[in-house]
């Protein structure tokens, strides 16, 4: 079994606003560029990748969030299994792209932290700390941003209206959990 150790410190619930770590959750990076690349993805992942800035898509199992034309994070929809760390879907990529060298596949499941962000004060909260101007976004489902919260490198998925995915880099989990603690107990 593996030994998985959050730095979150329990949910955030204040005046409408409930924060809390989704976990265990498989996160990938997959790079490529070519045709072959994109066909390759499809057929191993029964989905296609968005291309078009700041956009995602979502097929039963699996979410992909455009990052760059030639980078998407892959997660799972669902949280997966505690006991092992090795997920069908990327040994299948890595065998379909990274060894016939048609792209780079990545798992940084342990890299990032999934925090599942719900209620009426989503954006208030993000507007006291993100220079990013939200109104256009949360309007959007499905949309992604790569963006700045409390001088944090984030990733805000619009999941539903009032509901987001925001991923952070493990090293900055605690403080950014701890900053939006504050901030959500003055809205």
């Amino acid at each position: 079994m593996l030994n998985y150790k959050t730095s979150i410190k329990g949910d955030i619930t204040h005046s409408d606003l409930e924060i809390k770590e989704i976990k265990p959750i498989m996160k990938l990076i997959i790079r490529g560029k070519t045709k072959d690349f994109i066909t390759a993805i499809g057929k191993n992942l029964n989905m296609v990748l968005p291309t078009e800035a700041n956009t995602s898509t979502s097929a039963e199992q699996l979410t992909a969030f455009w990052l760059s034309p030639d980078e998407w994070m892959l997660i799972s929809n669902e949280t997966v299994s505690e006991d092992n760390n090795t997920y069908q879907v990327e040994d299948e990529l890595i065998k379909n792209i990274s060894e016939v060298k048609l792209g780079a596949v990545t798992d940084v499941s342990d890299q990032f932290v999934m925090l599942n962000i719900k209620g009426t004060k989503v954006f208030d909260l993000f507007a006291t700390g993100s220079p990013f101007n939200f109104n256009d976004f949360k309007t959007k489902k499905g949309t992604v941003v790569q963006t700045i919260l409390t001088h944090i490198d984030v990733i805000i998925h619009h999941k539903e209206i009032n509901e987001v995915n925001l991923f952070v880099r493990r090293s900055f989990s605690q403080h950014l959990h701890s900053w939006m603690s504050d901030s959500a107990s003055r809205l």
